[in-house]
């Protein structure tokens, strides 16, 4: 087998049992992957330099095409009833087919870090048959130095092969995409998709599995940090504002999707950025609008004008899910580091399309656990595919897809290390006030970044509160700038007596969701609970 690349690890590929490969292309930089996509006619380039690629039939994650070995290591550590199972048989046989796939084709690989914290970090090393994967995944991880690479040893191998197709009866799976990770012995397998990100989320996944154990809160929310070390995370779905939010100039960003918690403070998982595209515009994101303008950027199924070589972020006729990979280090404020101090302030985000919840709300411990358990937002007709009118949408711990152990698990430490390093936890809602969807209006994104630079600058530390009658939580009277009004969303509606009715509706809601959580939490959590009466 040929090597090639400037770097070679000591380590072969043949602990993975990957043999009789027509070369491995080691540790590649970015400008030979870029070239070499374009060789391949895997991508184009585009007018300002950015690699522009499409990634077919997925668009997005296979979320029903994820298996997790079952054996005597997980069988009791996994959340069974969020995840699918496969058994000891059938992987072998898939990894086996997987390795003959590979017999005679160019592979990229990659040695990379997943996590900033030399403490908790793991080694991957990413294989795959595609220069721009193996250039997607080397910005979205963490880059080790040259010295690093000399020692460097993979506890977890990830094998990425889009051209394979899975057998679902040969298998065990469901259809002829596969990711199936062997926790027990450090091993994914990707199969049936080119799109990239099933790469970044197996890491994700996996980290999510192995850091509670050692004490640190896995993350799915996006963190920074201010001139006083007052760091902050941001948990939330899609189209609450995460990204949005805490892209903040006068603050450093620390990361925009996946972050740990330890005692020692936090750090991103990641060294880089996957941002969405679709109607992005310079003025409301001139940061992320900047890297689709600079060689080097991967555009994933971003439609470009034929005539200009242009992207054209309106144009979601590829998939609502365009978006943008790059290395950390191409947004100007952001840190070099990836760790920061112990968070002063904890930001969960929901766009309610309900008109219920206030803008922002200050949380207890126990609420707070409570609220990251329920991970709510709400979604409204046109977003999604399959949306009609207004949904209510929990999505546990903000990223159930990703959590291999039981929420519960998450929720816990996230209560202990609020309480062991007295962070303040906030809910601020992006979403409707004055009526539901159709009826109310968004919330002003000028009061939402008030209200949150209040929170965060500590002006609402000392601030007068009343209690929401339906949540408990306590919610501020008034801040300069601000419509008093707006701090009561039964204030902002016309007809009162339907407020009280949608949002005896939206506590039904929650009260409904929580419930496959009331025998996994304390007394305490559960009195936190909204009610109706």
């Amino acid at each position: 087998m040929k090597q090639t690349g400037s770097v070679v690890s000591k380590y072969g590929l043949e602990d993975s049992g990957l043999t009789g490969l027509a070369a491995a292309h080691w540790n590649h930089q970015d400008k030979e992957l870029y070239d070499e996509a374009l060789r391949l006619n895997e991508g184009i380039a585009t007018e300002k330099g950015p690699l522009a690629v499409t990634t077919g039939v997925h668009t997005g994650r296979s979320a029903l095409d994820k298996f997790i070995v079952r054996d005597a290591d997980t069988e009791d550590t996994i959340w069974w009833d969020n995840n699918k199972g496969i058994d000891r048989t059938h992987f072998e046989t898939l990894r086996a087919d997987f390795l003959e796939h590979a017999q005679g084709k160019e592979m990229y690989v990659q040695d990379l870090f997943g996590g900033a914290d030399p403490t908790y970090r793991i080694n991957v090393r990413v294989v795959t048959e595609f220069a721009w994967h193996a250039l997607f995944i080397r910005y979205l991880l963490r880059r080790p130095e040259l010295s690093e690479l000399a020692e460097f040893q993979p506890e977890l191998t990830i094998i990425n092969l889009p051209s394979f197709r899975a057998d679902p009866e040969r298998h065990g799976v469901r259809s002829e995409t596969v990711i199936a990770v062997d926790l027990s012995n450090g091993l994914v397998l990707i199969g049936g998709s080119e799109y990239a990100g099933e790469t970044k989320k197996s890491v994700f996944g996996v980290l999510n599995y192995f850091l509670p154990a050692k004490g640190v809160l896995p993350m799915h929310c996006s963190a920074n940090v201010g001139q006083n070390d007052d760091s902050a995370l941001f948990f939330g779905l899609s189209g609450t504002g995460k990204t949005t939010l805490s892209s903040d100039a006068s603050r450093t960003l620390v990361g925009d999707d996946e972050h740990g918690w330890s005692d020692d403070g936090i750090f991103n998982f990641e060294g880089g950025c996957y941002a969405k595209t679709i109607r992005l515009s310079a003025e409301a994101e001139p940061e992320i609008y900047a890297t689709t303008q600079r060689w080097g950027s991967v555009l994933e199924n971003v439609v470009i004008d034929p005539d200009t070589n242009l992207p054209d972020f309106d144009d979601g006729s590829l998939t609502e899910n365009a978006r943008v990979a790059y290395p950390m280090h191409f947004i100007p404020n952001a840190s070099e580091t990836g760790m920061a101090p112990n968070p002063k302030n904890i930001i969960m985000l929901t766009a309610d399309a309900f008109g219920v919840l206030p803008p922002i709300a200050k949380l207890t411990p126990s609420q707070a656990m409570y609220h990251f358990l329920s991970g709510y937002t709400a979604k409204v007709a046109g977003t999604e595919k399959g949306v009609a009118g207004t949904q209510a949408t929990f999505s546990t711990c903000f990223g159930a897809p990703f959590m291999p152990r039981h929420p519960s698990v998450y929720g816990n430490l996230l209560r202990d290390l609020i309480s062991r390093h007295d962070a303040t936890c906030w809910l601020v809602n992006t979403g409707w006030t004055g009526g539901a969807y159709g009826t109310g209006s968004r919330m002003p994104i000028k009061a939402t970044r008030a209200l949150l630079n209040a929170a965060l600058n500590g002006q609402l530390a000392d601030a007068e509160m009343r209690t929401d009658p339906f949540f408990g939580f306590q919610v501020p009277l008034t801040l300069d700038g601000i419509d008093d009004k707006l701090l009561t969303p039964r204030e902002t509606w016309a007809d009162k007596a339907a407020y009280d009715e949608q949002a005896a509706k939206l506590v039904g809601m929650f009260s409904e969701n929580f419930r496959k959580f009331e025998a996994y939490v304390d007394a305490e959590v559960n009195a936190t609970a909204p009610s109706a009466a």
